[in-house]
């Protein structure tokens, strides 16, 4: 009841205003607008009832608004880069990029003058480019290091060396044990686009600890601790300064770091070269999930519904055609693929996540033979019997895990850029002022220490205008698998001249140890030249 008479007062209130400043006449209106304004002072206006008091009994509070017209505006924060390379080129420390040193020049004018490789490139880091940036901004490293890649393998995540590194950051088998990076026959780390990622950043900050320099530790990434060590005691002794560009190191080396320097310079100013570097989104483009058993990846890239060459390309770290037994079982996945693999993978038992085969044993038969017929392993066939030695018995069944695919392809591939026997074909090449090894290995498809074995050289060599080289360059292998029925005395030896590859790949492409022994009827697979 109060309240509806407050409403009824106030509403009187209001018509009474509104009838007063109607009943104005013209006269009136002419006369105050010649009459002088007065001003009130706050004391008088508060002896004046507004129609508020009138209602409520109360005064209006005349606090002043904190939201008045002379507080400074509201910023809002910065919108984050919604292009990855945007957030790179925010990240660089390492140069004020003003200058050029001239050794960095000459490796900007190669990637100027190949704009198509560089476009091949940016396509190959677009599934990884973002995680690696964001592993690198946690550390608050200098986004320099996120483009190391480039320099090392080209963002091929299968890459391999001669000197035997493999990955996206080229771990030698050393150096990848030492940081983590497990290499067994299901799996090899160092090509764990994830890990390997994490074992790199470790490294380098481990090399930046040491040296206090980042140049110096990059170049202590490519040819080791002591030797940037022994350098800079070198110079130290001499008096010179112990800066990257003022040391005496492999020529190799010596090119490696401004080879990166001319990456960043590329990346900080694409416009300035006329190159269109194509934006890579600023968002996760994979996650990784973990499946709990092993699963085949053929089988894991149906769930997920993707095919089995982006399953491949995401975890480049399996050897096989499976995850392996004992794990990792993580597997990494585009973003919006994860909900459906999940849904997927619920409804797929743990039993049937691998093909099975029954296989009934035959008198003669080991494990050791089964196991290199289902390109699997002992210790596999073991856990899925539940053996507890190698002892089997004729006539009965083993259950054996076994590829979707009759032949790895991953397996085919590995070993057509392993196999040494290949057609080649021989070039000269007269070297041209301001050339390196680096660039003479890139221009003609092969590596520097391959160039520099075929011409009785050094990498440390210094090039000289008109100095002829002989190139040996490779012809693509056309390759094929066979099944190969041991006879009897027959050696991996014999095997690997009669088949004209090496007794290395033979046990790598068989699961086989130093220790492994061969038996008559025992099946090898093997990748020949059809040629």
């Amino acid at each position: 009841m109060f309240t509806r008479n407050m409403i009824k007062i106030a509403l009187v209130s209001v018509i009474t205003l509104l009838v007063a400043s109607c009943s104005s006449t013209p006269e009136k209106g002419a006369e105050a607008s010649t009459t002088p304004s007065v001003t009130y002072s706050k004391a008088k206006q508060k002896l004046k009832h507004t129609p508020w008091e009138q209602a409520y009994n109360e005064s209006l509070d005349d606090t002043e608004n904190p939201l008045s017209s002379e507080n400074p505006p509201i910023t809002l924060p910065p919108q984050a880069p919604t292009d990855v390379w945007d957030r790179i080129r925010d990240g660089f420390v390492i140069s004020d990029y003003k200058t050029l040193e001239p050794d960095t020049e000459r490796q900007l004018r190669w990637f100027i003058d190949h704009q198509d490789y560089v476009g091949r490139v940016v396509e190959r880091a677009r599934p990884y480019l973002y995680h690696i940036v964001e592993e690198v901004n946690k550390r608050n490293m200098p986004m320099e290091v996120a483009l190391l890649p480039v320099v090392e393998s080209g963002f091929k995540p299968m890459a391999y060396s001669p000197s035997h590194a493999s990955g996206l950051w080229q771990f030698i088998p050393g150096t990848g044990q030492v940081y983590g990076l497990e290499q067994n026959w299901w799996y090899d780390g160092r090509r764990d686009v994830v890990k390997s990622t994490q074992a790199a950043l470790n490294y380098l900050e481990k090399l930046h600890n040491d040296f206090g320099d980042w140049q110096l530790a990059l170049a202590a990434y490519n040819c080791g601790e002591g030797t940037v060590g022994r350098a800079i005691k070198k110079n130290q002794e001499q008096g010179k300064p112990t800066d990257f560009w003022s040391l005496d190191l492999p020529r190799e080396t010596s090119a490696y770091v401004p080879r990166l320097m001319a990456v960043s310079h590329m990346v900080k100013y694409p416009e300035r070269y006329e190159l269109e570097l194509s934006p890579i989104d600023n968002k996760p483009f994979f996650g990784q999930v973990n499946v709990g058993s092993q699963i085949d990846l053929a089988m894991a890239a149906k769930l997920a519904g993707i095919t089995e060459k982006q399953m491949h390309q995401l975890n480049p770290a399996f050897n096989r055609w499976a995850t392996a037994p004992h794990g990792d079982h993580k597997l990494v996945l585009p973003l919006e693929k994860i909900p459906t693999f999940k849904a997927a993978l619920a409804k797929t038992p743990a039993s049937q996540r691998v093909q099975w085969a029954r296989h009934e044993i035959k008198r003669g038969e080991s494990l050791s033979v089964i196991a290199s017929n289902y390109d699997t392993t002992v210790e596999v066939i073991k856990q899925a019997n539940k053996l507890g030695s190698t002892q089997i018995r004729a006539g009965k069944n083993l259950l054996i895990p076994v590829a979707s695919h009759d032949v790895s392809q991953l397996a085919l591939k590995k070993a057509q850029r392993n196999l040494s026997a290949a057609k080649t074909k021989k070039t000269t090449y007269i070297v041209k002022a301001g050339d390196t090894w680096w660039d003479i290995a890139r221009k003609n498809n092969t590596d520097v220490q391959s160039l520099t074995k075929q011409n009785k050289k050094s990498a440390r060599d210094i090039l000289h205008a008109g100095q002829k080289l002989v190139i040996t360059t490779t012809a693509e292998d056309i390759r094929k698998s066979v099944n190969y029925t041991i006879k009897n005395g027959d050696s991996l030896w014999a095997i690997s001249r009669k088949f004209n590859v090496s007794v290395a790949d033979v046990k790598e492409w068989n699961g086989l140890s130093d220790r492994s022994t061969l038996q008559p009827g025992q099946n090898l697979k093997l990748y020949i030249d059809e040629t």
